[in-house]
């Protein structure tokens, strides 16, 4: 079994890539990432930390509304899911979005 348990994997489900990301990486150290709808504040900080051997200073959290999608006269609803803005402290980065 590796280091880390699935358990942080199912925490942080996946990074988000996107201009807005970016700014906030080179302006404010802030990281984004798609994470479970049931995961709090604690335990996103913990699984960042582990996971990349950072010091985490504060996490937001939003929940993001599903947008209402058409596919001609069927109507449907894409699913809600959760965004953390995730503060580092003043030095501290995070390799995997550097090279993005």
């Amino acid at each position: 079994m590796s280091e880390y348990s699935t358990e942080l994997y199912d925490v942080l489900r996946r990074p988000l890539l996107t201009e807005k990301g970016q700014h906030l990486r080179d302006s404010q150290d802030q990281y984004l990432f798609e994470v479970a709808m049931d995961a709090n504040k604690i335990q996103i900080k913990s699984a960042v930390e582990k996971l990349f051997g950072v010091r985490v200073e504060k996490v937001n959290t939003l929940v993001m509304r599903g947008k209402v999608k058409r596919v001609g006269r069927f109507v449907g609803k894409r699913a809600n899911w959760k965004k953390a803005v995730v503060t580092l402290r003043e030095g501290d980065f995070i390799d995997l979005f550097e090279g993005a």
